[in-house]
């Protein structure tokens, strides 16, 4: 692969942005993945954004990564706010957004690149695998009505709700039009957001079949995935960020007749669950920590979300139909409830 160094006069074709906390047992891997990448037609930068780590990620990529263009920040600004300011230094005519703990198979930027020229613009991810046991995560995501995300993992659906952020491709332009992530919803979720306002705007979003990229998930915020005992595990933070951005996009993006009927609901469901869980894990922290702040979030943020709203619905290019097709009917939280039982929450 032709890697682009700082200074180089010839453009590169993909600048591919890592955003970096306390990424120390990981990044290494994922840019030597990156720097590993086979019969890419282009030249390559890698632009890595460091939110103020106190660990030694800092030092590592300097020691070992002179030629990647490095930005650091003093203080935490979250991801939404990183991969704001990577992209604004990038010179890619493609922008590849990945994670600090995610490691790319060999053919991954050459596979991202061929469905890009197939399909268009658009927005491009690939399969997701389990960094510790190679399971298949994910081809994408579907959603339930409440927008908690439904893992595609049938080859033969490409257009999928949305791609995972901690691999996602599209391209410089056209992040410039979707206008990059709101800085207002710090981190989680914002790749949902990209993904259900490029589809609003007319654009695909579609899940790759070939190659793929392993991924430590839930190092960055903890938990998110089903553990070896075979049950649910989540933290605090990672909850309270979710709910409160998914909550975000549903009154951003949601057509109006069906936002009437189920941002109501999903605030009532949401108390109950709050409630409940609360009673049953004995823990009033949890309602504090979670549900409050979700709701919270949405009062201190209404002019943001009905600015936001009226800029995203002005510009819609398919129906409230077209934009149903990926919400599946049945409750995901409801699915993992019977499956696993009550998470364990951290």
């Amino acid at each position: 692969m032709d890697f682009n160094r700082q200074g180089d006069d010839v453009l590169p074709l993909c600048s591919v942005c890592i955003a970096n906390y306390n990424g120390e047992d990981y990044i290494e891997h994922c840019i030597d993945s990156i720097l590993a990448q086979k019969q890419f037609p282009g030249r390559v930068e890698i632009i890595v954004h460091d939110d103020a780590s106190t660990d030694n990620s800092l030092s590592l990529i300097k020691a070992k990564f002179s030629d990647v263009i490095l930005l650091t920040s003093t203080e935490n600004v979250g991801f939404c706010v990183s991969n704001n300011r990577m992209v604004a230094e990038a010179r890619g005519t493609f922008i590849l957004l990945l994670n600090n703990d995610a490691v790319l198979y060999g053919d991954a930027l050459k596979i991202l690149y061929e469905g890009s020229q197939k399909y268009g613009d658009g927005i491009f991810g690939l399969p997701q695998y389990d960094a510790e046991s190679k399971n298949l995560i994910d081809l994408g995501s579907m959603f339930d009505p409440f927008l908690n995300p439904i893992p595609n993992t049938d080859n033969d659906i490409q257009e999928v709700g949305m791609i995972i952020g901690a691999c996602l491709w599209l391209p410089r332009d056209l992040w410039k039009e979707l206008g990059g992530f709101p800085v207002w919803f710090g981190s989680m979720a914002e790749d949902m957001y990209l993904c259900c306002l490029a589809r609003l705007w007319g654009y695909p979003v579609i899940a790759l079949p070939n190659s793929g990229f392993d991924h430590w998930v839930g190092k960055s915020f903890g938990g998110g995935k089903v553990t070896k005992v075979n049950k649910l595990s989540t933290s605090k933070k990672r909850r309270s960020l979710s709910e409160k951005n998914k909550t975000f996009v549903m009154c951003v993006c949601y057509p109006f007749a069906l936002l009437l009927v189920i941002l109501p609901l999903h605030l009532l469901l949401l108390t109950l669950e709050g409630m409940l869980l609360s009673i049953i894990k004995q823990d009033k922290s949890l309602w504090s920590d979670i549900y409050w702040k979700c709701f919270k979030g949405v009062v201190k943020n209404r002019r943001n979300l009905l600015t936001a709203r009226k800029h995203v619905q002005s510009k819609k290019k398919i129906s409230g139909i077209a934009f149903g097709r990926y919400l599946l009917h049945v409750p995901r939280k409801l699915t993992m409830l019977l499956k696993y039982g009550l998470p364990t929450v951290k």
